[in-house]
């Protein structure tokens, strides 16, 4: 019998044992079927799925069945990615990520990296001012904080100390950048690395992440409410210069108690001082620009008329605006009233000595620090505020120039031509000009000396060149202006302060009164050519006290000890260059 004779019938054997029997159901069937152990079945059962006999089945080490898919990865096929070949950035491509084993290879120039080096013999300014502008990977990490509680300083806490003087600094009138500054001195003589600080118009914000895996902390403040108050300036300066030192040991409920007194304190002038500071600001003004002592008179009554009446509209609730333009109006009035009462007096004098008292050159001067600092926000918004304060001034004036002129007020325009010169008193009239600007702004006594002594050099400077010399107005009031800020920022870095108290009170001889009246005074009358052409001078004598004061600022430092200047000097981070 051959093979395939004898598989047929096993076949058959097969098949027959698994059909049903006739009149048996599949479940009884399936009650008597028996599972017969492999090893005692000689059963020859194939199926295409059954490995061949004689073949070595390979064996797993586990006897469970390891479950695949269609995405599971062969054996044997190496699924490292090649290296990453970064393409020509753009400005539109998605970051790439690397680990450690595949990172590029890093250029180290031959002599290292170099450290910065940051000295503290130097003000805290230079030091916060120099790290700000570095990226936050090149800044030193601070020291150990030795103000630090057990556990740690508490981040929030620290932040909103940090706001809170900022806030102060900032309702003051200080620049962006030295609020930044402040801002961040804050932060680092408590132990906070990694923090930014940033600063707005009217938002402070400060950021702080400890790490690059840790969440970062955000806390905001508005500065709602402005004020001018110098020796509040001063006060805070000293409480983050002593944050700052690292021989002291200010914890941080001693700042908080310290920072409450601060804004406890009362203005060191009462209010009829600072009226009579009005006062007597308008007439020495009139005297710089060749008025007598009936004009400083009543230029006098017209400047302490205006601030009561804006000093009434403040406590209704009024906006500044208004204030300005109310504040201006009694000067213009009393000019008017002595020219239609015909008497022999400088009536463009006794107006532009009100003008004085009344111009912002304070908000202008921080307003173009910011925009040559690299903060335009900021400055945009301190420049709108000027100019609403100066339509403000303009529209007060011109409506009592508009009456003045119906009622048949002989103003001339070109009585500008005929200003005398009178060095010796008008040297000492800026002086005392700068020195009541120095008491309408609250600054301490013990800086008003020196601001009065710095505005008299500055109107000299200013008399020699345009007096003497033949200069131009324009250059003129810019040397003078950044000799101002040089001598400024000289002592501010002697005493550890803000330049402000000792640079914005000296300016005062310098403002632009006189152009801009003239200018009104054109406008009022119908000849708005040449009123445009004496507001357009008015605006660059302003620019150029703005810059000349900045410049001066930064000659300085560029005579005077920087910390990190040497090392610092190549690092892309510590360029202070912004756009492409």
């Amino acid at each position: 019998m051959t093979d395939a004779e004898d598989r047929k019938p096993q076949s058959d054997e097969a098949r027959s044992a698994f059909r049903v029997p006739a009149g048996s159901s599949v479940t009884q069937v399936t009650q008597v079927i028996q599972v017969v152990p492999a090893a005692e079945a000689e059963s020859s059962t194939t199926s295409e799925f059954a490995v061949p006999e004689g073949l070595a089945a390979p064996r797993t080490g586990t006897a469970e069945s390891e479950t695949t898919s269609e995405f599971a990865v062969p054996n044997g096929l190496d699924v490292t990615p090649p290296p990453v070949v970064e393409p020509e950035g753009s400005a539109f491509s998605l970051p790439s990520t690397y680990s450690a084993r595949q990172a590029p290879s890093a250029f180290t120039p031959a002599g290292g990296t170099p450290a910065v080096s940051l000295p503290k013999d130097v003000p805290w300014q230079d030091r916060m001012r120099t790290m700000l502008r570095m990226s936050v990977a090149d800044r030193p990490a601070p020291e150990t904080a030795h103000k630090a509680e057990e556990g740690g300083p508490a981040v929030p806490r620290v932040l909103d100390l940090t706001l809170r003087i900022g806030e102060l600094l900032l309702a003051g009138g200080e620049g962006a950048e030295d609020v930044e500054a402040a801002m961040f001195a804050v932060c680092r003589s408590y132990g906070l690395d990694r923090c930014e600080p940033n600063v707005t118009f009217t938002l402070l914000s400060i950021s702080h992440q400890p790490s690059l895996v840790d969440d970062p902390v955000t806390a905001s403040r508005t500065v709602r409410r402005r004020g001018t108050d110098y020796t509040r300036l001063a006060a805070v300066f000293r409480l983050v210069d002593d944050l700052s030192d690292p021989e002291n040991h200010l914890s941080l409920e001693e700042a908080y108690r310290r920072l409450a007194e601060i804004r406890r304190n009362r203005h060191p002038y009462p209010g009829w001082a600072l009226t009579a500071a009005a006062g007597l600001l308008a007439g020495t003004a009139s005297v710089l620009v060749g008025g007598d002592l009936i004009v400083f008179v009543a230029a006098a009554l017209g400047a302490m008329l205006g601030d009561r009446l804006a000093w009434l509209c403040a406590g209704r609730g009024l906006p500044e605006f208004y204030q300005f333009t109310v504040a201006a109006m009694p000067p213009a009035a009393l000019g008017v009233a002595l020219t239609v009462a015909h008497v022999d007096v400088k009536a463009s004098a006794v107006i532009t000595g009100g003008l004085f008292a009344l111009l912002p050159g304070r908000a202008l001067v921080a307003g173009v620090q910011d925009g040559l600092t690299g903060f335009y926000i900021t400055a945009s918004a301190r420049l709108l505020e000027v100019m609403y304060f100066f339509v403000g001034i303009v529209t007060g004036v011109l409506l009592v120039l508009y009456f003045g002129v119906k009622l048949g007020a002989a103003l001339d325009p070109d009585a500008a031509l005929a200003m005398s010169r009178r060095p010796v008193l008008q040297i000492v009239a800026a002086m005392l000009l700068s020195l009541t600007f120095a008491v309408l702004l609250q600054q301490e006594r013990s800086t008003v000396l020196l601001v009065t002594l710095n505005g008299g050099v500055a109107w000299s400077v200013y008399g020699a060149m345009h007096d003497v010399g033949n200069i131009s107005p324009v250059a003129s009031t810019a040397v003078a202006a950044g000799l101002v800020g040089l001598f400024g920022q000289l002592l501010s870095r002697y005493r550890f302060a803000s330049a402000l108290p000792y640079t914005t009170a000296a300016i005062g001889p310098l403002l632009p009164g006189s152009a801009t009246y003239f200018g009104l005074l054109s406008i009022a009358q119908n000849h708005v050519d040449n009123g445009l052409v004496s507001l357009a001078k008015a605006v660059s004598l302003a620019m150029a006290i703005a810059i000349g004061v900045n410049l001066g600022s930064e000659i300085s430092r560029l005579f005077l000890k920087m910390p990190g200047a040497a090392s610092a000097a190549g690092r892309r981070a510590a360029k202070r260059t912004r756009g492409f």
